[in-house]
């Protein structure tokens, strides 16, 4: 069969964000865990695969892991939703190992062996010349099981979904499990493509962390004149401030300008960072003396201890900088 054969891909159909159902209500759901990884759309048959991104990308070629859905189905003729993640040594789904992989349409055999993917499964939207796009999730999840392709390949790994179960408990879950969150899909949810719906709901576990500026970059655009970006430090066991990232989301009009007006009679010529500073961040900084204290929330600290998808939520007058610390850097 050539690609030319196989059944049609779709775009993925997309969560909201939203608190976790409970109570009553979490019975109409099915819950699963978020990955944290790459979404794909893909289509299997004879051998052929061909998998597309969430903006209609084909990425098959990135990823030639997926080619063993094509030994596991056999005969079978399917489109599977999933995502592509990258496990590190205790098997969590680690975005900044992922991202080694992404946007290499030609992965060498030493990457592929050093940074290799897995597919996670959790929607079947074609069997066998069916669509299965007006099945109930319900349903959908039944016939993927059938399958059997759990546990017959490293690459490929179909996770339970759970129901009857409450929404914030199950988050509690994979908060323990250092888990990205959940996702609440409705039992009897058609599969929507392309679109975002209420239908399914994901809910994001962030963390919050004290900081110490040490520096910042001018705002463009809207924000010219005033603040882009602040760059952000945090003791390690051994006092020393590791730089760890920067934030340039979360902040209002007020508090730019309040951090401004802060930061200014705190210019310094140097990095305060005991550890080097990208180059790419060190370019067009402004220096300041590490000696205010605010707070982000944040969804991970990666493997080179940067904090993953920062947001600023304020300052922190009540602590000091000497006080923010993270006992496992260094």
């Amino acid at each position: 069969m050539s690609p030319a054969d196989l059944p049609e891909p779709v775009l993925p159909m997309m969560a909201t964000a939203g608190s976790a159902p409970s109570g009553p209500g979490a019975r109409d759901f099915g819950f699963e865990f978020k990955w944290d990884g790459v979404r794909a759309v893909t289509a299997v048959g004879g051998g052929a695969v061909r998998a597309i991104s969430r903006n209609n990308n084909d990425v098959t070629r990135s990823y030639p892991e997926l080619r063993a859905l094509a030994e596991l189905t056999g005969r079978r003729r399917v489109v599977v939703d999933g995502e592509i993640v990258a496990l590190d040594d205790t098997g969590r789904a680690r975005f900044d190992l992922l991202q080694l992989r992404m946007h290499i349409h030609a992965p060498t055999a030493t990457l592929l062996g050093q940074v290799p993917i897995t597919y996670v499964l959790f929607d079947l939207l074609h069997l066998d010349g069916t669509s299965l796009l007006e099945q109930p999730y319900r349903r959908r999840r039944e016939l993927l099981d059938e399958l059997d392709l759990d546990g017959r390949s490293p690459r490929v790994r179909v996770p339970d979904y759970h129901v009857d179960v409450d929404g914030p408990q199950l988050l509690e879950v994979a908060r323990a499990h250092h888990l990205e969150g959940v996702v609440a899909k409705r039992l009897a949810s058609r599969y929507e493509p392309g679109r975002r719906s209420r239908a399914w709901i994901k809910t994001a576990l962030l963390n919050t962390q004290e900081v110490v500026i040490g520096g910042w970059h001018a705002g463009e655009g809207r924000r010219t004149g005033t603040l882009g970006s602040l760059l952000l430090g945090i003791h390690d066991r051994r006092g020393r401030l590791v730089f760890v990232g920067k934030v340039g989301t979360g902040f209002t009009d007020a508090m730019l300008r309040d951090l401004h007006s802060r930061l200014a009679p705190l210019h310094r010529n140097d990095s305060p960072f005991d550890t080097p500073v990208p180059r790419e961040d060190a370019r067009f900084a402004h220096w300041v003396e590490p000696r205010i204290v605010g707070e982000v929330e944040y969804r991970q600290l990666t493997h080179d201890r940067r904090l993953r998808h920062a947001a600023w939520r304020g300052l922190r007058n009540d602590k000091t900088p000497d006080q923010v610390t993270l006992p496992f850097l260094g």
